[in-house]
Formats: C-alpha cells, structure tokens, sequence
C-alpha cells in the first residue's frame, strides 16, 4: 500500500503543478496576486508541491473575474478575433504646451490677487 501511495504522489503533484501552470499562464494580469505571473510560474516550477497549494490559496483571484475560465473559454477565445483595446487620446505637445501656460497663468493671477488682497487689508489697518 505504501508502494503505491509512493507511486501516485509523484503523478499528483506533477498533475496539479501542470494545472497550476496553465492556470498561471492563462489568467490576465488583474486576476493574479501578490507576484507577477512571472514570479509565480518560478514558484511553482522550482518548488512544485508549495508553490502549487500557494498559487491556488493566495495567488489567483477568485469569484466574478475568474468565471471565465476552462478549456472551451480557451477554444472559444482563440477562436474569436482579438479586441483592440480602445485608444487613448494623446493631446499634441504644443496642447500640452498651451494648458501649461494656462495653468502658470493662472497661479500668477492668484498670486497677484494674494498679494492685492494683503496690501488693501495692510492699507485699510492704517
């Protein structure tokens, strides 16, 4: 019995640290914790039986976010045509030049009104 327990460890572990990998190598980045995938896929080859229960206790995330997961979600998302993130709208450099000058003109402004302010209650004082 102890001879066959030997036997079938092995195939376990190596069983769960496959399926841990490809969970690993599947999951977007916001559905990983606490390390980098990167990071968690050393773990998991270097220490396999620890970084295998590690991974799936504290390392993936769970509930809404990680409902679209399995093999025919696979299937199903390399066979659909990939989404391109929507684009950012980057002003020129001279917009961005000119919102600059805006804002220092308007901190030189609320100077200056400080500084007004300061003199006409220096000057009511007197």
């Amino acid at each position: 019995m102890l001879t066959a327990m030997a036997a079938v460890f092995p195939v376990i572990l190596i069983a769960a640290m496959v399926i841990a990998l490809i969970d690993i190598i599947m999951r977007d980045d916001s559905q990983v914790r606490h390390l980098p995938k990167f990071g968690w896929i050393l773990l998991v080859v270097l220490l396999p039986l620890i970084g295998t229960l590690l991974w799936f206790i504290i390392g993936r995330e769970y509930g809404a976010a990680s409902a679209n997961e399995g093999i025919g979600t696979l299937i199903a998302t390399r066979s659909q045509p990939a989404q391109r993130p929507p684009v950012q709208q980057v002003s020129s450099t001279e917009q961005q030049l000119a919102d600059l000058d805006r804002e220092i003109e308007y901190y030189q402004r609320r100077a200056e009104l400080e500084r007004l302010k300061r003199e006409a209650e220096g000057g009511s004082a007197s």
